[in-house]
């Protein structure tokens, strides 16, 4: 049995459903298997392809449907391009790398080399967010600006909504709906949520999320950041602290959601206030 999916089966499940949404998408998209030495990775892209590039990174227990909305507007100006993390629910690898090592960096330079980017902006979602921002102080010379959403491994990481999550889990679907609730936390109603309660609780139905605490950022390496920042939280993120993840990035632009939970949904075209014109393609 594979570590990262609860059954052979479960891995097939997750794949085809993941590869139905596909079909759904907003905007024509091109789809990429980028070989790597550390796992063979799936991307999405969208936009014009010799428009300035932007890299998005999704959290866990995710793949690149995190951004299927943002998609319409941030693909009119840039060239994106939606990363499946390696050991995530999408169609990379199903292989898991150490956080607290370089080797995600080691990998995003060979997808950012078989892409043909150089230089980008990157977004990142909490676990994406801390991949981001981990690139991003490695490798600063190849992020242009820096968009972080409720990021890990800066502010207080908390377990309880996860404990009691992982409870619910065995319990069928409206238990595993629930289950997501208590993780994600409040947040805007739209027309897709009702389909992205199901297909999450879907995935985590045949999937095992990552448990382990991440490493958190030292005061050295936020410090060292010099590019543009964006970062968006919740005030009522039940995973990480997000007053704290504000008070250690004082030198980025901050916006704080109010009646948010862990779930940043509707920020597309703030985002692309910060990331402006997009500049000369990389």
């Amino acid at each position: 049995m594979n570590a990262v999916y609860r059954s052979p089966e479960g891995r097939r499940l997750v794949e085809g459903r993941y590869r139905e949404l596909l079909a759904s998408w907003p905007v024509p998209i091109e789809r990429r298997h980028v070989p790597t030495r550390r796992g063979g990775t799936f991307v999405v892209s969208a936009g014009p392809p010799d428009a300035p590039p932007l890299v998005l990174l999704h959290g866990s227990g995710g793949n690149a449907l995190t951004w299927r909305d943002d998609m319409p507007v941030w693909a009119g100006r840039f060239r994106v391009h939606a990363v499946d993390v390696l050991g995530e629910p999408g169609l990379s690898e199903p292989v898991r790398l150490p956080l607290a090592t370089e080797e995600h960096a080691l990998w995003l330079d060979e997808v950012l080399d078989g892409l043909g980017v150089g230089r980008a902006a990157v977004a990142g979602m909490s676990l994406g967010g801390r991949l981001a921002l981990d690139y991003a102080v490695r490798r600063p010379g190849r992020v242009e600006r820096l968009v972080l959403l409720c990021p890990g491994g800066v502010g207080r990481q908390k377990f309880g909504a996860v404990l009691l999550a992982s409870l619910l889990l065995p319990f069928g679907r409206r238990a595993r709906i629930r289950a997501m609730d208590l993780v994600l936390g409040p947040r805007p109603a739209t027309p897709q949520d009702r389909e992205i309660g199901e297909y999450v609780a879907f995935v985590h139905q045949n999937f095992r999320p990552r448990r382990d605490r991440l490493p958190v950022f030292s005061d050295a390496d936020l410090a060292s950041l010099a590019m543009p920042v964006l970062v968006i939280v919740g005030d009522r993120d039940p995973m990480f602290d997000s007053r704290a993840t504000l008070r250690r990035l004082p030198r980025a632009e901050h916006v704080l959601l109010e009646n948010t939970g862990h779930l940043i949904g509707g920020q597309a075209r703030r985002v692309l206030d910060f990331l402006g014109p997009g500049g000369q393609p990389a």
